[in-house]
Formats: C-alpha cells, sequence, structure tokens
C-alpha cells in the first residue's frame, strides 16, 4: 500500500490527505451526480465498482494508481480526489486524474490541487512529464488545466470508450521546467 504524504496544499478550504476505503460512501454520492458524472469516463453501476479500485490504490507496486483525498478543512468532508492513474518509472511521466463535488466548484480547489499534485510529482516522483486527458466537451477541466500551467498538445480521437460510447479527449501537459526541450 502506499504510504505517501500528500503534498501540501495552500488553500484555505482544503487539504490533501491519503485516500481510504471509508472515503468510499462521499465519493461515489457526488460521482454519481449526473453532472459530475457526464464530464467524467466513470462507469459505476454500485458502489462496489468504487470499492474495486481501492485494490489498485492499496497495492505496493511503486507504479500502481495514486491518489488522495480532497477534504474540506472545516469538517474533514470529502470534496473530491486527486492522483496519477497512470505512473511510468521507466519514462517519469504521470497522467493525473481529479475530481471534484459540485459544493466546491468554481472556488479554486481544482487549480489549486493540480499545481500542487504537478509540483510534488516533479519533486518528489522525479517525474519529467504530468499529462492529463480531458472529453472534448469538459469546458471546465480545460480551463483548470490551461490554468494550472498544462498546454494542450492535441485531440486524442475516439480515445477512450465512456459508458459505450468511443470519445474524443483533449490532452494536456506540463513539462518539469528545468529539462523543457520545447523551451530550448
Amino acid at each position: 500500500m502506499h504510504h505517501i504524504n500528500p503534498p501540501d496544499l495552500a488553500h484555505e478550504l482544503v487539504y490533501l490527505r491519503p485516500l481510504t476505503r471509508a472515503d468510499a460512501p462521499a465519493w461515489y454520492v457526488y460521482l454519481t451526480l449526473p453532472h459530475v458524472l457526464e464530464h467524467t469516463s466513470w462507469q459505476l453501476h454500485s458502489i462496489d465498482d468504487l470499492l474495486q479500485k481501492f485494490d489498485a490504490l492499496e497495492s505496493a507496486d511503486p507504479a500502481s494508481e495514486l491518489r488522495f483525498a480532497i477534504v474540506l478543512r472545516s469538517s474533514g468532508a470529502l470534496v473530491g480526489t486527486i492522483g496519477f492513474h497512470s505512473l511510468s518509472l521507466l519514462n517519469l511521466t504521470a497522467e493525473i486524474a481529479y475530481d471534484l463535488a459540485p459544493e466546491v466548484w468554481g472556488r479554486g480547489v481544482a487549480p489549486s490541487a493540480c499545481m500542487a499534485m504537478v509540483d510534488w510529482a516533479f519533486a518528489r516522483l522525479g517525474a519529467v512529464r504530468v499529462q492529463a486527458t480531458a472529453l472534448d466537451s469538459n469546458t471546465r477541466t480545460v480551463r483548470v488545466l490551461e490554468k494550472s500551467g498544462f498546454q494542450r498538445e492535441g485531440l486524442l480521437r475516439n480515445f477512450r470508450m465512456v459508458r459505450g460510447e468511443s470519445r474524443n479527449f483533449w490532452i494536456y501537459a506540463r513539462i518539469r521546467p528545468d529539462i523543457d526541450s520545447a523551451k530550448s
């Protein structure tokens, strides 16, 4: 199981902590809201589908998925998750993914968490590239990624199946500043 401390988050509303199975009910509640689900690739038929995800999260494999809970400072209530679902130790790359409960949308939580996670991946994991994919319909995530310093690299046509339909995704990336070959 990953016993990794999450990055500090400079946000007055929330902080990051390890995600646990006890978070599954609160996570499931907002992930299944239609206006959250429509811009994600989640396919959850029951909370059991979400609980299966913890098998990967609890793996000792250093390349397995890594995810943290985003919780309210005031109550400790789960309002989101963020982490890396694809880590390559060989290529020093990671793909970031996050989700948020609508109650904290538009409050700067996602950009703050994304920037902290990317900086942490560069410093703590030695990553040289952090990428993100977003459904082409997900304008909110596109704004978050652009606010977080990600650059759009292109459109991945028919990239992932989303609830039975082949969908297009934008791909974005941030490159560790000291090795960004595009800047030379």
